[in-house]
C-alpha cells in the first residue's frame, strides 16, 4: 500500500473523513466531510505530520528554509510535518507561524519560529484546498517580514471542487499566487481507494455513495 491509500485510511480511522449528507460553509450539500478538526491524539497527529513530511520531501527534498503553517489549524501542522522531516528523512528545516494578533510586549511581532530573512523559500503548509482566502492573508504576511520566495503549497485533501471560475480551487491558488500547490490526495484518490474496500471490515464508500459523490462532481468539479 501507498502511503498515499495509507493516508486515506488513516483519515477514516481518525473519523476526519466522514461520509453522509452534509453542508459546506459555502451552502453546498456534500456526501462527504473533510474534518481536521477531528485529529486529537499525540499518535494521530504524529502519523499526520508522516503523511505531510513525505510529499514535501517527493515535491521539494530540502530546498527551502521553513514551513509556514498560517494561524490556527495551520500551526500543529507546521510543527508535526517539520518533526517528522527530520525523523523520516533526516532533513532539519525551521518552521513558522503567525498569531492572529500582533503582540506588543515581550518580543512582540506577528510571527514566531522562524523569523524569515531575505532569500529565504517557505512552504505553506494547510489542512484542506484553500479558496485562496487565507493565502491571500499569509503571502504578504510573509512578504513582510524579509524578501521571502513562496516555494509550495501542500494541503492533506484536494476536495477537486471549482473556486471562483471554472478551475479547481486549487488551480487557482497556482494561477493567482504562481507557486506549485500538492495534496496528500485527492477526492479521485479517496474514490478509488475507497471504493467498495472495507476498511476494518467495513466498507464506507459503496456504489450508492459513489454514484453521489459522482452527482456532486458533476455539479460542483471545475469545468476546466
Amino acid at each position: 500500500m501507498t502511503f498515499r491509500e495509507e493516508f486515506i485510511e488513516f483519515m477514516v480511522r481518525s473519523k476526519v473523513l466522514t461520509f453522509g449528507d452534509f453542508t459546506t460553509k459555502s451552502g453546498r450539500r456534500t456526501p462527504f466531510f473533510i474534518n481536521t478538526g477531528n485529529y486529537r491524539t499525540g499518535a494521530q497527529i504524529a502519523e499526520l505530520g508522516k503523511y505531510y513530511a513525505a510529499v514535501i520531501h517527493e515535491k521539494f527534498g530540502g530546498n527551502f528554509e521553513f514551513l509556514f503553517g498560517p494561524a490556527y489549524k495551520g500551526i500543529p501542522l507546521c510543527v508535526t510535518a517539520a518533526a517528522a522531516l527530520w525523523t523520516e528523512h533526516r532533513i532539519d528545516r525551521a518552521f513558522c507561524f503567525n498569531r492572529k494578533e500582533a503582540k506588543d510586549h515581550g518580543e512582540g511581532g506577528m510571527l514566531i519560529g522562524h523569523q524569515p530573512k531575505d532569500g529565504d523559500r517557505a512552504i505553506i503548509v494547510e489542512d484542506v484546498t484553500t479558496a485562496g482566502t487565507s493565502i491571500r492573508e499569509t503571502v504578504p504576511l510573509l512578504e513582510a517580514a524579509a524578501k521571502v520566495k513562496i516555494a509550495g503549497l501542500v494541503v492533506s485533501v484536494d476536495r477537486m471542487e471549482r473556486g471562483t471560475g471554472k478551475k479547481s480551487a486549487l488551480a487557482e491558488v497556482q494561477e493567482t499566487f504562481g507557486f506549485p500547490a500538492y495534496p496528500i490526495v485527492t477526492l479521485a484518490d479517496i474514490v478509488r481507494h475507497l471504493h467498495n474496500r472495507p476498511v476494518d471490515g467495513a466498507v464506507v464508500l459503496d456504489d450508492a455513495l459513489r454514484g453521489r459523490i459522482e452527482a456532486y462532481m458533476k455539479e460542483y468539479g471545475p469545468t476546466e
